[in-house]
């Protein structure tokens, strides 16, 4: 039964529908394995319940020949999606024992194909955080350890901030999990821990149900084992949403066919200027070896220009905390969640708002409240938006000269549990290398390449127009087939 974990959702799939196991089968050896793995802390609620009824449910459907896209697959859902009857905590205390009463599009496109929900997968305190340990429930673990000394004796960190579903996934204990992207919180994680994480155009998927963090910023996206099962999922999760005022209205194409189709002719742009100050050997090599996989796939490998990308960081850290301390007024202590009692109704909020976020939450919402305050707007707020069109107009430019960018994911292997803890610039130089997609709304996946010398995985980023995940998936899956990634972490649930 333990082979069930280690295999793909596609393999899975063929499995399925040729009887070689049941979607019960399925679920019993995710759930051991989920059991299994309750040391590394990826998940915050289980809900093993709701996935055996779920799995009955799914082969009662295939046997009646009705059986969805992705029927009987066991999925972690990030505990950012509102489940109905499932609690969802944001990885907030502030949460407390929120309960929704709906369940959220992307979430509900997700069952209605079929998925079985193992649990809500563990994350940074409201998505604010690049390694998951701003959670009130505590750090999530990476499946990882690694052959450095150091590192091996320390517990490291699976990215974030959907460090929970890196974690799961890459762990064998999920076949694979939803993530939500802000500034590379579904593609750093997925480098981290040797998967692949595909952050989709903003827009392709509804934010409805999502809880918020900075809402022109925020894209859910799929967390997979390989490029085929991310394909899969996204065509399932992606789709018009008239309940999200930020969805689009386009048709969504069936990604799948664009796998292992020829790359003959693609032109892959590598901007000069993501060679940045103190990029290590080790990275530029990879990222080096990945333009030559794919020029010996057939592509053409061409130099571009973004000019702005330095600016991206100092922009997205004005721009998504001042997004955060609108979106996270409405936790008061008033309509649900947490209550701490106060002499008088300002005093309440103060208490309730005081014990119920964490650190790094508090230091968000501060900076976004001081930038957008009088006398700093124009100064500070008004002029990050100036420049996040510069970062677009760069991004516009670049791609008359090619169809897709080939960056490192991130400037670094997976780091121990506390060794940027104290220094938030350190932390937040993580996301050099994902931040500027957000700004602009572009489509981006993380493909695993290569181990580094400490024996942690590393990816390669491919970076798309707007709506052509296409192009993506069909370069994503040359890169893939051309590093042949079958490295597989220490730990692994079930095995």
């Amino acid at each position: 039964m333990s082979d069930l974990t280690d295999i793909s959702v596609t393999e899975a799939l063929v499995g399925l529908a040729g009887k070689k196991f049941s979607a019960v089968e399925l679920a019993k050896a995710h759930i051991a394995a989920m059991e299994s793995a309750r040391a590394l802390n990826a998940f915050i609620t289980e809900t093993p319940k709701l996935a055996m009824k779920q799995a009955i449910e799914s082969d009662a459907r295939r046997a009646a020949g009705r059986a969805g896209a992705m029927d009987g697959i066991p999925l972690g859902i990030k505990d950012l999606y509102c489940t109905k009857d499932v609690r969802t905590t944001a990885a907030s205390h502030i949460l407390g024992e929120f309960t929704p009463t709906y369940e959220s599009t992307v979430t509900q496109k997700l069952f209605d194909a079929g998925c079985v929900m193992l649990g809500k997968t563990n994350l940074d305190e409201f998505a604010m955080g690049s390694s998951n340990i701003t959670s009130y429930f505590g750090p999530a673990i990476s499946p990882w350890s690694g052959k450095d000394p150091v590192k091996a004796n320390r517990k490291l960190v699976p990215g974030g901030s959907s460090g929970g579903s890196s974690a799961a996934v890459a762990g064998r204990f999920a076949m694979a999990a939803t993530g939500t992207d802000t500034g590379g919180s579904i593609r750093q994680p997925a480098s981290f821990t040797g998967i692949v994480g595909m952050k989709p155009t903003y827009g392709r998927c509804s934010r409805w149900g999502i809880v918020a963090f900075a809402s022109s910023l925020d894209q859910a996206g799929p967390m997979t084992r390989t490029v085929a099962d991310a394909a899969l999922m996204l065509r399932v999760m992606a789709g018009f949403d008239s309940k999200d005022s930020t969805s689009v209205d386009q048709a969504v194409p069936d990604f799948v066919t664009a796998l292992g189709t020829s790359i003959k002719g693609m032109k892959i742009g590598i901007p000069r200027e993501y060679r940045i100050d103190g990029i290590s050997a080790e990275i530029d090599n990879l990222w080096q070896k990945g333009a030559a996989m794919l020029r010996d796939a057939g592509a053409e490998i061409v130099e571009i220009s973004l000019p702005h990308t330095k600016y991206s960081l100092a922009v997205y850290y004005i721009i998504a905390p001042a997004e955060a301390s609108s979106n996270l007024a409405r936790y008061d202590g008033v309509r649900y969640g947490l209550r701490v009692p106060g002499e008088n109704l300002i005093n309440m909020y103060e208490n309730t708002r005081a014990e119920g976020f964490g650190k790094e939450v508090r230091r968000r919402i501060l900076i976004g409240t001081y930038v957008l305050s009088a006398g700093y707007y124009d100064a500070y707020y008004l002029k990050a938006q100036k420049v996040r069109r510069c970062i677009r107009n760069d991004f516009e430019e670049a791609f008359k000269k090619c169809d897709a960018i080939l960056t490192p994911t991130a400037p670094s292997t997976a780091f121990a549990i506390g060794e940027k803890q104290d220094d938030p610039i350190q932390m937040y130089l993580n996301d050099v290398f994902t931040v500027p997609l957000n700004l602009v709304g572009l489509p981006g996946i993380s493909v695993p390449v290569g181990l580094g010398s400490d024996g942690l995985p590393l990816g390669l980023q491919l970076i798309g127009r707007a709506f052509d995940e296409m192009t993506l998936f069909k370069a994503a899956s040359a890169l893939e087939k051309a590093a042949n990634f079958n490295h597989k972490p220490p730990f692994m649930a079930g095995t």
